[in-house]
Parts: structure tokens; C-alpha cells; sequence
């Protein structure tokens, strides 16, 4: 069996190619993918070619790890509890032959494990593909549930996507709001509840908790200044180029600096609960949808347009 499917052949060379699925085993549904979303973080470092050295990496390849569909068929062995016309969300397969598969979630059919998927209500429609992103956004505050929480932001640096979902997640939490460093000016817009500011606008210098989403690898020297002392700066973002900063404003502040890793399934099933019940709002998020026919010309955009957030393609034509 075949399905169409999103290839970059090598760096800003991308096709559709009909690609043959993995045959299926026990506890492996089949999903006929609605829509997928284009990550311009990752994703972003595959097109371009500058992803630093990572599993599976290698071309061709499909990406994409945000996709939703619908449950064709159940094969022996899968959860009983899914079945044929469920909405699931899928973060990244590894469906196709003769490519790597990474993160395999852009194709028109996919062949899952079960256990693999998360159930969404139909409802959210494309909306579902922010999924991961918002488990990202969670994960680096609630550390995938192993250990205790860590200090909400007080500061976010970027109102791109992953900002706006960070802010929104600390405000619907019921903590004090925080305050978005946006460059930008046309992406200072938005704000649900808490503000978006120049940086430059900004002079407190005493934040406990500061998060980089930005993917600046130069990030540190501009925040370390503006902390409490032992504060931390969570790098929540993703860097293709080596992290360093000045020791000596880090020395006097005491500073502690984390990686946030990606979200782990407690973060996803977490972040699904509070959108379907309401507390968090994935609204206003996706900018831009096209079809997987002029898929080069979606990649350009989303990757080039500051005003694009969010870009999906809809497999369902």
C-alpha cells in the first residue's frame, strides 16, 4: 500500500511522492491524516540543512510530528478503546519505506502503534496539530511529571508560537501574567492576558524565571543581566549553534541555567485535558493553511514570514 507523502530529497529540496507504508502489525492502527503541522523550530533546521547531528537523521527524509486524522482501521492487538472514525493526534510514525522517517508525521496515511497516538475530540480540527507544541510549552515547566515543578516564567523571550503558548499556559494556571520580550513589532499583537513589550522598553533587572524560545544561541549575555540573584534562564527553545555566555555577570548572580528537553506523554496528555476542557485556548494560532500540492511555497512561508505563526497543510483534498 501507498500514500502520499511529504520527502525533502536534501536541504530546500522537498516533493509529494507516493512512498510505499510498512506493513502493519499487532497493535497498529492505520490514520487517514487531515491535516499536519510545519514545526519551524526542528523541522526548520531539516529544511535548511543545519540540524546538528541527530537520530535517525539523513536524507530523504518525511517529517513532521503534529498531524491529526482519523482511524481507518484497527488491527489485532491494538487498544480496544480506539476505534474505526476516532480523531487521534499523532506525534511522528515511522510509516514509510526506503526514506528515514523523521519525524514521518507529513503524509497522507500513516501506520501507528496504538499506544503511539492520543485521542482529541473531533471538534479541534486542525487546531489539534499544536498538540506538541503546547506538551512543549507544558514539559518545561512541569518537567514531564518526574519531579516537581519548576518556577513559572516571570519573562519569555519570543511571541512566536511556542511565547503565546507558554504565556497562555501561565496565565490559564492562575499565575501572575508575564511579560513577553517581542523584536518584532508586527508579533507584539496577540497577547491574551498578559503584555508583549520591546526589550528595550524593559528595564527590570530582578526576574526569577526567565524562558528563551527564541532559538538564540546568544540569548544568554542579554538575560543573565536582568535576573534576580539565583535565578535561573530555561533554554526552552532549539539551538543549532553552541550556547556560551560571559562568566562574570553569571558568577555574581548566582545563575542557574536549564535545558528543557522535549515533552515527554504525561506533558501531551496533560496539555490535551486542559484544551478540551476549556482552560487553555489554541485559538488564533494557525495563520496559514495550504495544501499539500504547493508544499515548497508552504515551507518558504513558514520558515520566511514573520506573520506567519503557524502554517498546516490539509490532506483532506
Amino acid at each position: 500500500m501507498k500514500a502520499s507523502a511529504i520527502v525533502f530529497q536534501s536541504p530546500c529540496q522537498l516533493s509529494v511522492q507516493a512512498l510505499d507504508l510498512r506493513p502493519a502489525v499487532a497493535g497498529d492502527i492505520e490514520v487517514e491524516v487531515s491535516y499536519s503541522g510545519i514545526s519551524t523550530g526542528t523541522e526548520r533546521l531539516l529544511w535548511d540543512g543545519s540540524m546538528p547531528p541527530f537520530p535517525g537523521m539523513g536524507y530523504p527524509l518525511v517529517p513532521g510530528y503534529e498531524t491529526v486524522g482519523r482511524v481507518v482501521r484497527v488491527h489485532e492487538g491494538a487498544d480496544c478503546s480506539l476505534a474505526v472514525g476516532d480523531t487521534v493526534f499523532v506525534p511522528g510514525s515511522h510509516s514509510f519505506e526506503g526514506v528515514h522517517n523523521l519525524f514521518g508525521g507529513a503524509g497522507s496515511r500513516l501506520i501507528v502503534p496504538n499506544s503511539r497516538v492520543v485521542p482529541v475530540q473531533a471538534s479541534l480540527g486542525a487546531q489539534a496539530t499544536l498538540l506538541a507544541l503546547a506538551a512543549t510549552a507544558y514539559h518545561s515547566v512541569a518537567l514531564g511529571g518526574t519531579r516537581e515543578p519548576a518556577a513559572p516564567p516571570q519573562l519569555i523571550i519570543g511571541h512566536g508560537i511556542m511565547g503565546r503558548l507558554l504565556a497562555r499556559l501561565t496565565v490559564a494556571a492562575g499565575l501572575p501574567a508575564p511579560v513577553v520580550w517581542e523584536t518584532v513589532a508586527s508579533r507584539r499583537q496577540g497577547a491574551e492576558g498578559y503584555s508583549v513589550i520591546a526589550p528595550e522598553d524593559d528595564d527590570r533587572k530582578n526576574y526569577n524565571a526567565i524562558y528563551d524560545v527564541s532559538g538564540d544561541a546568544a540569548i544568554l549575555d542579554r538575560v543573565i543581566p536582568r535576573l534576580a540573584p539565583g535565578g535561573e534562564v530555561v533554554l526552552a527553545g532549539f539551538y543549532k549553534q553552541n550556547i556560551s555566555f560571559a562568566y562574570a555577570p553569571a558568577f555574581m548572580r548566582e545563575a542557574q541555567i536549564r535545558v528543557a528537553a522535549e515533552w515527554k506523554r504525561a506533558d501531551l496528555l496533560a496539555v490535551t485535558e486542559l484544551v478540551q476542557t476549556g482552560v487553555l485556548s489554541l485559538d488564533g494560532l494557525i495563520t496559514h493553511t495550504q495544501t499539500p500540492g504547493h508544499a515548497h511555497n508552504a515551507y518558504e512561508v513558514a520558515f520566511g514570514d514573520p506573520e506567519c505563526l503557524k502554517m498546516v497543510l490539509d490532506w483532506r483534498h
